[in-house]
């Protein structure tokens, strides 16, 4: 149990059974003992802290030293804000400042991406080297740099310089923009939407927030797309390509998730985040024979690495390292008493896993020069000399796992699943090395086997039952089979649920399981981190060029879901997809007041009126599914493809007619 010489033991306030907070049978075990440890968790958090009902419907401002001015959520339009402002420029406002940071997070992590590259190439760092060179030269290809006869170094380098224009960038389009279907270019050409460079996005955006500024809901809006875009098509993808190419393109792997992952008997080291130059890093540091043997010389069998949440998720998918949770079970996964240091860099850490790791006395330890948490260990990461950082993480694990004084519990609990199915890899899954192609995953849906595709993304938040969502929805969607790809948390939960093994495809109508038995592949595709949600992005493009199904991202029969999302990242990822042409579904609550103005353009003007896709908010997974399968319904419809194919069994007398008429070609 917890120091009795530390003051940081709260009391729970209002005892919840644990299987209403999360479907996750380790968590509910870890928090159980948490509470008999009087250690506190943001399940417990949330329980204590309702939500503002004005704050949460968008309907307040203190974008100025006026307010905060508090609109009555009753009746939306019966007073506005001190300076004038009207309750659709308020949601506007607050809904593009949530845009415009998760935008900037992501921006930043790809740009930070893209520097590490640049170093690489130009010899300064030694510790990365390029991996995927093809994935490089595809890369390169795909935004019109010649491959041809060049080395690999002079492919890197103008890949370098034409990729920095995605953040530097003040006039013309973003460097990826060669990537999106024509049709959807043209609707974003036609309305200005877009992006120039990342930088340039996010800093308008936000000064058109400020006060006395862009003061139309639509025009912000149109704003916030633009620089959603820049995300999506620009810093996330810069993220996941350059990753790749440094790291290596992800292939599937079999892999073990939950807390079972840890061992009593080994060093275990979590990182959790989303940079994963610091991770690779680590998987060096871990495997140090030198290190090893300070480990054993300390009583440990070896050293155990884990991840958690995005960071863990791409580690996962490219080099097989086990997973113990997402973002919900990270406090949790403390109480075991196991963790001997967990360390992190960006996005998506609680400030309260600083008072857990000191509960528990675990290292906890901060990276990355942006994100410092008081009450942490900061060790900070440098590319140019990355083993000085996570050595001494390693070092630091050991001696605590030498001085372990309290009780270890560790969930028996662990699922295994195939993860990794990256862009590239679904292209070789369907069609092999010489005619690698989505041709098949169309025609299979022109045919009706497959209903549609869906990607199911996003966060885990306290204020719903962990997980839950996420399995019912998804669930319900390959029952009626759609195809689902995920990233981030949401890939975690469903690998928990056993839904990323082959064998899951019973779970799937007879369409879906029958594409997935002679594939050899789960109805649920992993494909890495919330970053790399540009995957999804890529693959939509290529249903495009390959044909058969519209000539735009707007007219696949795809629609998209975040049912547990927290994080304002995850408003400009919804945003880029909508912008990009696809329905997207958001869960537990939404930024926007029912019935006015700037919810309808939202839920309904970006379709009607620009062509784009559209929003759309609903927190039961059965009724998600339903809207989402009947837009699916309704795009097959309008391609003409609502009925499936009939399937005909070719007699001997129809195969020789056949044959006949191929050999008289």
């Amino acid at each position: 149990m917890a120091d009795k010489k530390i003051d940081i033991k709260k009391k729970v306030k209002k005892e919840v059974d644990v299987r209403d907070l999360t479907i996750c049978d380790a968590t509910q075990q870890m928090l159980l003992k948490a509470r008999k440890d009087g250690v506190e968790t943001a399940f417990d958090r949330a329980l204590d802290m309702k939500p503002c009902p004005i704050g949460s419907q968008s309907a307040c401002c203190k974008n100025c030293s006026m307010g905060p001015c508090r609109l009555n959520a009753k009746d939306p339009y019966a007073k506005v804000g001190v300076c004038g402002a009207t309750v659709d420029t308020i949601q506007s406002r607050n809904f593009a400042r949530m845009v415009a940071t998760g935008a900037a997070a992501h921006t930043d992590h790809g740009m930070a991406m893209l520097e590490l590259f640049r170093e690489v190439v130009r010899g300064n760092i030694a510790d990365y080297k390029i991996q995927d060179t093809r994935k490089l030269e595809e890369v390169a290809q795909s935004i019109g740099i010649e491959t041809v006869g060049r080395s690999v170094e002079d492919i890197a380098t103008d890949l370098y310089e034409q990729l920095e224009a995605t953040y530097t960038q003040i006039e013309g389009e973003i460097p990826f923009a060669k990537r999106v279907p024509p049709k959807t270019l043209e609707t974003w050409r036609k309305y200005g939407l877009v992006p120039r460079g990342a930088m340039i996005e996010v800093m308008e955006l936000l000064h058109r927030t400020h006060i006395g500024v862009d003061q139309h809901y639509d025009n912000i809006t149109k704003q916030s797309s633009r620089c959603a875009l820049s995300d999506g098509w620009g810093g996330s993808m810069v993220a996941t390509e350059i990753g790749d190419i440094l790291f290596g393109t992800p292939t599937p792997v079999a892999v073990d998730v939950n807390m079972g992952v840890l061992k009593e008997d080994e060093v275990n080291v979590i990182v959790h985040g989303h940079e994963p130059n610091m991770f690779e890093s680590m998987v060096s540091s871990v495997n140090d024979p030198e290190l090893i043997k300070a480990a054993q010389a300390a009583g440990a069998k070896g050293i155990n690495l884990v991840g958690m949440c995005c960071s863990g998720a791409e580690m996962m998918s490219r080099h097989g390292v086990p997973h113990a949770g997402n973002f919900m079970s990270t406090e949790a996964v403390l109480a075991t008493g196991a963790v001997d240091a967990m360390c992190v860099d960006i996005q998506c850490i609680k400030q309260g896993l600083a008072t857990a790791a000191e509960c528990y006395k675990t290292k906890f330890i901060t990276t990355n020069r942006r994100a410092h948490i008081e009450g942490a260990t900061h060790i900070e990461f440098d590319d140019h000399e990355p083993r000085a950082c996570t050595d001494e993480i390693v070092i630091q694990a050991i001696g605590r796992f030498k001085n372990r004084s309290l009780p270890i519990e560790i969930p028996k609990i662990t699922n295994p699943g195939i993860h990794g199915f990256s862009h590239e890899y679904i292209n070789y899954m369907l069609g092999g090395t010489f005619r690698a192609s989505y041709t098949p995953l169309n025609d299979n849906i022109i045919n009706g086997r497959i209903r549609g595709v869906a990607g199911v993304v996003g966060c885990t938040n306290p204020r719903v039952k962990q997980d839950w969502v996420h399995v019912e929805l998804v669930k319900e969607l390959i029952k009626n089979d759609v195809l689902v790809l995920q990233t981030g948390c949401a890939q975690i939960a469903l690998a928990k649920a056993g839904l990323y093994t082959p064998e899951a495809a019973h779970l799937a109508g007879p369409g879906l399981k029958e594409v997935c038995e002679t594939v050899g592949m789960p109805p649920v595709l992993g494909i890495g981190s919330c970053v790399d949600n540009s995957r999804i992005l890529i693959a939509a493009s290529e249903m495009v060029k390959i044909g058969g199904l519209g000539d735009s991202i707007a007219d696949l029969p795809a629609a998209g879901a975040a049912p547990e999302w927290m994080s304002e990242k995850a408003i400009s990822i919804g945003q880029y997809f909508v912008a990009s042409g696809v329905y997207t579904v958001f869960g537990v609550t939404f930024p926007t007041m029912e019935g006015t103005k700037f919810q309808k353009l939202l839920f309904d003007g970006l379709e009607s009126t620009y062509g784009l896709g559209k929003w759309d908010f609903v927190a039961d997974p059965y009724e998600m599914a339903q809207k989402m399968i009947a837009h699916i319904d309704k795009k097959r419809k309008a391609l003409g493809i609502d009925k499936a194919r009939e399937r005909v069994l070719m007699d001997m007398d129809s195969r020789r007619e056949m044959e006949a008429k191929y050999q008289a070609m």
